[in-house]
């Protein structure tokens, strides 16, 4: 008779071969009955769309914005939005982290859910959600409804096998990135920050620095159509057929416990805590639009079959193409903030033919002493010689930055260990603005969906070039530049950088640690940029 050990490898034998099958076969859970939905039909019959189509209404053709730069802003307005829902919460999003920060948005929007506000989730597979068995026990609300992007078979216990299924199921190196708060089709937060605490300056260990921007008028239900598309859509499978039973009702009892002692822990705690006795992204609306920049805006997006339009298997809405059609307009100046930039050949002949038209192009990226994926970085190295040959300026963040910003303010929060950029901003011009989802890589390009909004604006494309300015400091940042070439035509890279107010050449990289560097090294040598 086999022993234990025999009997738990055949199982994880049996797993392996159960994967490998897996991998070639249907989309799981795609059987599982779900109903269409779509937006609020007539936002104007809720007391926060009544509010914002009067004040929309004073600006015929065109939408309301905020820039929310601060990550304290983007959690406020985002819970503000919760709290003032009546009928319908849409989100979406690449990672929903179950930490602090986590915790207070998922509160609100619980306590909307008990309102009696139907909410829709809809979250990429990319972090098993399964394993996270508190957020799961949302979708045991009557209110609330889960749904999972594009999802892997392994979950729970046994998601150390996902690693093995991306390798074998092609379908899943793609996936969603969107990210997207809309309350009663009548107000929208979009940007590139997920929900979690380093990305609303929460965290003790990382700050990454954003812009998220708050959105009302005609350009709200545009944005919420895209969210209709993703969550009807034939990847979008309800978390129930994922789970071995549906999630239970003591499962919400639990989680309600723990996000009230998450409340009270907040209150004491290090982690920024909304406050609404003050002034607020959200109530300053209503009170008045003084707050809002209206302008004219296009909804950039990528169909949620977007792999299939990539392979001509069908027709659909790339935010590529949009995008690329705007900055062939550029006349002047073009500045792009990327935590992550790797163009490859798409995106150096954008590059190049916007540096042959004379265009100055300035990109704001993350060093490797600062950046959270090495093996991005690795992927940068291979072009950031050439980009600047051609004449492009880079900066790379350093970890600790030791300039403020253009208000005056630190752009690291005092709470965190090391900052990073992670905002998506393309400035035309410094008269129209790009912010959303999307990175300047090739997975962005070509992999992962992504959403944001192209709008005319030169009031809010100040703002940010501003603060594009502030960053962009030697004090800052790690400037990389080429010398002048030796006698034998070679250049070498150094990096201008400014340490106890003075101006300093670096020779080396800054690397953080010795290991991160060598990481780094190896794998440069990896023929990988097409999957970053």
């Amino acid at each position: 008779m086999p022993d234990q050990t025999d009997l738990g490898l055949r199982w994880f034998a049996a797993a392996i071969v159960a994967l490998l099958v897996a991998g070639c076969a249907t989309l799981p859970g795609a059987g599982y009955p779900k109903q269409a939905s779509s937006a609020l039909a007539r936002p104007a019959a809720t007391r926060l769309g009544h509010q914002l189509d009067a004040i929309a209404r004073k600006h015929p053709g065109l939408s309301g914005f905020r820039l929310l730069p601060f990550g304290s802003d983007g959690l406020r307005a985002r819970m503000e939005l919760a709290a003032a829902a009546e009928r319908t919460l849409d989100l979406q999003y690449f990672i929903i982290e179950n930490d602090v920060t986590g915790k207070l948005l998922m509160d609100t929007v619980l306590r909307a859910a008990d309102r009696g506000v139907r909410v829709r989730m809809l979250i990429d597979d990319t972090e098993d959600l399964a394993h996270n068995q508190q957020l799961v026990g949302l979708a045991a609300h009557p209110a609330i409804e889960i749904r999972i992007f594009n999802p892997y078979f392994s979950r729970g216990v046994f998601d150390v096998l996902r690693y093995g299924e991306f390798v074998i199921a092609e379908r899943l190196n793609y996936r969603m990135h969107n990210k997207l708060f809309v309350a009663d089709n009548a107000a929208a937060v979009l940007g590139g920050r997920n929900i979690g605490d380093e990305y609303f300056q929460a965290s003790a260990q990382t700050d990454r620095a954003d812009f998220d921007v708050l959105a009302v008028g005609p350009v709200v239900p545009r944005v919420s159509a895209t969210f209709d598309a993703y969550w009807n859509s034939d990847l979008a499978i309800p978390v129930q057929a994922l789970l071995p039973g549906k999630p239970a009702t003591d499962a919400l009892d639990r989680y309600r416990a723990d996000l009230a002692q998450n409340q009270t822990n907040a209150q004491q705690g290090p982690a920024h805590v909304p406050r609404f006795d003050i002034a607020n992204p959200v109530r300053s609306l209503v009170d008045g639009d003084g707050a809002l920049v209206w302008a004219k805006a296009d909804v950039l997006y990528d169909n949620p079959d977007k792999s299939k339009v990539e392979a001509g298997e069908k027709r659909g809405q790339l935010l590529r193409n949009r995008l690329v059609e705007a900055l062939g307009t550029v006349k002047s100046e073009l500045l792009v903030v990327s935590p992550y930039l790797v163009p490859a050949d798409d995106g150096m002949r954008l590059l190049e033919d916007l540096r042959a038209r004379g265009v100055r192009v300035r990109v704001i990226t993350n060093s490797l002493a600062s950046t959270d994926m090495p093996i991005v970085h690795a992927g940068y190295r291979h072009y950031r010689t050439q980009m600047l040959e051609d004449g492009v300026e880079l900066y790379e963040v350093r970890p600790v930055p030791g300039a403020p910003d253009g208000d005056g303010k630190s752009l690291k929060s005092p709470s965190s260990g090391q900052f990073a950029v992670h905002a998506k901003v393309f400035v035309l011009d410094r008269r129209r603005l790009f912010v959303g989802s999307m990175n300047f890589d090739n997975r962005s390009l070509r992999l992962n969906t992504e959403i944001g909004l192209l709008i005319e604006s030169p009031e809010l494309a100040r703002r940010v070039a501003t603060r594009f300015e502030a960053i962009a400091q030697p004090a800052n940042c790690y400037i990389p530049q080429l010398s002048a070439p030796d006698a034998r035509g070679k250049r070498q890279l150094t990096w201008r950088t400014e340490e106890n107010g003075k101006i300093v050449e670096l020779t080396a990289e800054a690397m953080g640690d010795i290991m991160r560097g060598i990481q780094t090294e190896l794998l440069t040598l990896l023929p990988i940029d097409d999957l970053l």
